[in-house]
């Protein structure tokens, strides 16, 4: 005849005599109690499985549990009585001017052979001359660099696809520090003007760039740089090239110094000058002949002709 089987359920005994037993299942922490998933995870981070709680039925530990258990090792501890060495932070957006110097100094990195070279310059006779007349140090190196480029036309020059541009006219960008940057107006035609009228431009083109009222063609057209980085007391600076021109000159602060004159110390006004240069375009050789012919000029020139 036909055998009717009980639906077999834990501690029911059938009808024929035997007993249903509750199926055994693993023991937690044994490893037929993981996943290969879970124990591949566990492997890659370093997790040791027996420390972790499962979140599961009957207490498996899932994939979430093992990741939770990295994120917890990962918290720093602070201990009783041990300093809270968490930083406070602000963040300040970038301004549209701070992401533009930022853009234009990489590139100029990227894109020029960068080197540079220093001077010590005597500025006794310019100290002398400027008295009563109400003239900063900026309006004499000016003057000394813009007529050294006319010797010097190399310096005066732009990296061009199939060969060095060489500039006909000389227009001497001034970088001036503003609370968000650096702009660099320009002087037309440097190499003709006098002192008087440097100083004029210079302090014109200033304020009117602190103030926002420089026109934008007035920021252009530059063929070398001058910055006045000793105004805070720098002695000592290699300036990022204002591209596409192939040099900068950097002016530091100018202070009383002993020196060796005649085999004898002297004290004497002095401040050092460095050249930024693009190595694609000049030698070293050549940029320290134009830093001795711009000291030659600062130390003896007759400063009463250039008023």
């Amino acid at each position: 005849g036909r055998l009717d089987v009980e639906a077999a359920r834990p501690g029911i005994i059938n009808r024929v005599g035997g007993v249903v037993v509750q199926p055994m299942t693993p023991q937690e922490g044994s490893p037929d109690h993981y996943s290969p998933a879970v124990r591949q995870l566990a492997k890659e981070h370093g997790v040791d499985l027996s420390q972790v709680s499962g979140s599961g039925a009957d207490g498996r530990i899932t994939k979430k549990d093992v990741l939770d258990a990295v994120a917890k090792r990962r918290e720093p501890v602070n201990r009783p009585g041990q300093p809270d060495t968490s930083v406070a932070e602000e963040l300040i957006p970038f301004s549209q001017m701070r992401k533009t110097i930022a853009e234009r100094v990489v590139s100029s990195r990227r894109t020029s052979a960068h080197a540079a070279t220093f001077f010590e310059a005597d500025f006794s006779g310019i100290s002398k001359f400027r008295e009563g007349r109400g003239l900063t140090y900026l309006p004499f190196v000016i003057a000394a660099v813009a007529r050294t480029l006319n010797e010097m036309p190399i310096l005066n020059a732009s990296w061009g696809e199939h060969g060095i541009i060489i500039k006909k006219e000389v227009h001497v960008a001034v970088a001036v520090a503003l609370d968000e940057g650096l702009l660099a107006p320009v002087i037309r035609h440097a190499d003709r003007k006098g002192l008087l009228q440097l100083a004029k431009e210079v302090s014109d083109l200033a304020e009117r760039a602190r103030n926002k009222r420089l026109n934008p063609e007035e920021a252009q057209g530059g063929t070398f740089t001058i910055t006045n980085h000793g105004g805070f007391g720098s002695l000592f600076s290699t300036p990022i090239i204002n591209q596409p021109q192939i040099a900068i000159l950097g002016v530091g602060a100018v202070q009383k110094r002993p020196i060796v004159l005649n085999d004898a110390i002297a004290i004497r006004p002095m401040g050092y000058l460095s050249l930024s240069f693009d190595h694609r375009v000049i030698d070293g050789a050549t940029a320290d002949r134009f830093m001795s012919k711009v000291k030659g000029r600062l130390e003896a020139h007759d400063w009463e002709k250039l008023l």
